[in-house]
């Protein structure tokens, strides 16, 4: 008896001890933009540690900033692209491989391209030219095929349009105006605008984020200090979420439970439970002006951005979305600000 008891605890240890180690293997990699020393960075997380894998220069101009601003990562997981913001007078678009991180193509876009993402329908990619240059005038969203760096379309949106994102079937492209309060919806096999919904005067909407299984869109409202949820179905605002601290970048956990919020105004994130639509808690972040977010497949991690001030570096933080505490943070380069998760790793 005393013999089977201790086989039967060592194999509970032994078990125990596997299952610390499963759940310690994942290495979760990401790529993100140092806009003011034209560097992207690969970060990983092992669940406790977070480090650099890797830095790429992507700038061609040296005696210039040119302003890695926005990132997204193909489907398949083979290739990342980056937008170059600061033109003479247009910006680009570069497609790196995950590989070898070598660039592979480039396509001249608008004024400013900064934020983009991939239709999952069409395989097309969806680029905001947010447009700092002179008087305030409507500008403009690209669309580009990534398999040969062609622009195949530009679509007059608003004006200073941000975020990009698509719905599961990735047949609708949302974005909004920051100058003129609107949420843009854009068929993805059309190419032609459907709506475009008003938000509010004052909103200065600068995120969207689409919930992964409900017909709804959340918007971070800058100007308003609010997330404001809008009725794809009916093209309507059906709520607002007051949140303090001037909400900027979105993402949202592929289960749909929860919302997390860059608050660009304060040195915090927020999380919003999406079942109550109440805050759930706010977490301060390592560094000032918070900018990006990513949420990770399996929804047990959030990565932020935060630019930093000055001469000092900007950070990346990891928070654990179940227990609501930041478990990792990593000094980056100047001014970090885009994020696209890339792959888990066993």
């Amino acid at each position: 008896m005393l013999l089977r008891s201790t086989i039967r605890a060592m194999a509970c240890m032994f078990l125990m001890i596997f299952a610390v180690e499963a759940a310690t293997s994942q290495i979760y990699s990401m790529y993100v933009a140092n806009e003011s020393d034209d560097t992207v960075m690969l970060v990983e997380f092992d669940g406790q540690t977070l480090s650099i894998s890797d830095t790429i220069t992507v700038g061609t101009i040296h005696t210039e900033i040119e302003g890695p601003h926005g990132l997204a990562v193909d489907p398949e997981g083979n290739h990342w692209y980056v937008s170059i913001a600061h033109g003479q007078p247009n910006g680009r678009v570069v497609r790196y491989s995950t590989t070898d991180q070598r660039p592979t193509g480039t396509v001249e876009l608008g004024l400013f391209p900064a934020s983009m993402s991939i239709s999952s329908h069409t395989g097309l990619l969806h680029v905001v030219n947010f447009n700092l240059h002179g008087d305030p005038e409507p500008s403009s969203v690209s669309v580009v095929d990534p398999n040969v760096m062609v622009e195949v379309g530009r679509i007059t949106t608003g004006v200073m349009p941000h975020g990009s994102a698509f719905g599961q079937d990735g047949r609708r492209h949302y974005s909004v105006a920051m100058m003129d309060h609107n949420l843009i919806e854009i068929d993805a096999l059309s190419l032609r605008i459907l709506r475009s919904i008003p938000l509010g005067p004052g909103t200065k909407p600068t995120w969207v984020a689409l919930h992964p299984h409900q017909s709804l869109a959340y918007v971070a409202g800058n100007g308003s200090n609010e997330i404001i949820i809008v009725d794809t179905d009916s093209g309507t605002v059906s709520r607002r979420i007051s949140v303090s601290g001037n909400p900027y970048n979105l993402a949202i956990s592929s289960d749909g439970s929860a919302l997390v919020a860059t608050l660009k105004g304060a040195q915090e994130i927020s999380i919003i439970d999406l079942l109550t639509e109440l805050e759930r808690t706010r977490i301060p972040t390592s560094r000032p002006i918070p900018h990006g977010v990513v949420i990770t497949p399996d929804n047990k991690y959030a990565f932020v951005t935060s630019e930093g001030i000055g001469s000092q570096p900007g950070t990346v933080d990891a928070i654990d979305l179940d227990s609501a505490v930041a478990v990792g943070s990593i000094a980056a380069g100047q001014q970090t600000g885009g994020i696209a998760f890339w792959k888990i790793k066993q």
